[in-house]
């Protein structure tokens, strides 16, 4: 099976396992008042369903926004603070997250507003960030430094194993926990560094993607090995660059059957596990961190039952 294989659409929102499109947004949603009734709230997301497909927009709902529904969805909660020492991994809590896809951000911005429209007046958009492929061949692009991005993806079965939760009953079933991070670059550190001191940062040659195997400890390569934990820690990572007048970055997106391989990664990149941090954090830095799920499709339309809304 190809990565890009297309799970059965009443299981999952399709976008997740799709590669990631020309160009996205993404959006972020915030209760427009902490006093908004579910009543007020479940109206939104009635509106909201019938403009998402799973595939040309992804929707995320966040754990307070779960809080807020009265619901309850098994191994979802707020961000941790992986912070240690000098290591700062801010924690941004979201209520509601949306993977605008396309191919032209003309269109993406009328889509944006089309959602903006059926969510009001109970949410208001917080954040928005356009985000795009970096030099794209048929199966991976390249983050803003010119190393490829998402190499150890799983493909295949093992991606839909991987994303999507199984085994937990009707309306949990194909959704997918979201980790989200927007990770602002250092390019003036990148550049100052030499040749080898780039590749051993990641851990790869940058012009044939091999990994190196005698790269320092502190190599992203190594400290997020996927099969190096126990349990194994497989996301699917669907990142993309972003800049924004002369900054500029990765927003990281991970989807998983559930939060843990992400943390376990996470933790070992902050140096929790042994003390050695990765190398990651000299040339770039996250500054937000967010937790969603993303929930289950029927019948071509998300299937929102456990938050309490009916699938018509």
């Amino acid at each position: 099976m190809r990565e890009d294989a297309q799970a059965p659409a009443q299981l999952y929102q399709p976008g997740i396992l799709e590669p990631v499109p020309p160009v996205a947004r993404y959006v972020l949603f915030q209760l427009t008042d902490p006093g908004v009734d579910a009543g007020a709230i479940k109206e939104a997301l009635t509106r909201l369903t019938p403009l998402v497909n799973g595939s040309d927009v992804v929707v995320g709902i966040g754990p307070s926004l779960v809080k807020a529904l009265g619901a309850d969805i098994p191994n979802l909660h707020e961000f941790p603070d992986f912070s240690l020492g000098e290591v700062k991994v801010p924690v941004t809590p979201g209520t509601l997250w949306c993977w605008m896809r396309g191919s032209d951000l003309g269109d993406l911005l009328h889509v944006t507003r089309k959602v903006q429209k059926a969510l009001a007046p109970a949410f208001a958009v917080r954040h928005a960030i356009d985000a795009f492929r970096h030099a794209w061949d048929d199966k991976h692009g390249k983050d803003l430094t010119g190393f490829e991005d998402g190499t150890e993806n799983p493909e295949g079965e093992l991606a839909v194993e991987a994303a999507f939760a199984h085994g937990l009953g009707e309306g949990i079933d194909g959704s997918s926990y979201v980790a989200v991070q927007q990770w602002v670059h250092d390019l003036d550190a990148f550049e100052a560094l030499g040749d080898e001191e780039r590749e051993h940062h990641f851990g790869r040659r940058r012009e044939s993607n091999e990994e190196i195997e005698d790269a320092p400890e502190t190599a992203h390569v190594k400290r997020t090995a996927q099969e190096s934990f126990d349990p194994e820690a497989f996301v699917l990572r669907r990142s993309m660059p972003w800049m924004m007048s002369m900054q500029a970055g990765l927003m990281f997106v991970a989807f998983g059957k559930s939060h843990q391989a992400f943390e376990q990664q996470m933790r070992r990149m902050a140096g929790h596990d042994d003390g050695i941090v990765d190398a990651m954090f000299s040339i770039s830095k996250p500054v937000t961190g967010a937790y969603f799920w993303c929930p289950p499709m029927r019948d071509g339309r998300l299937d929102l039952r456990r938050l309490g809304l009916g699938v018509s």
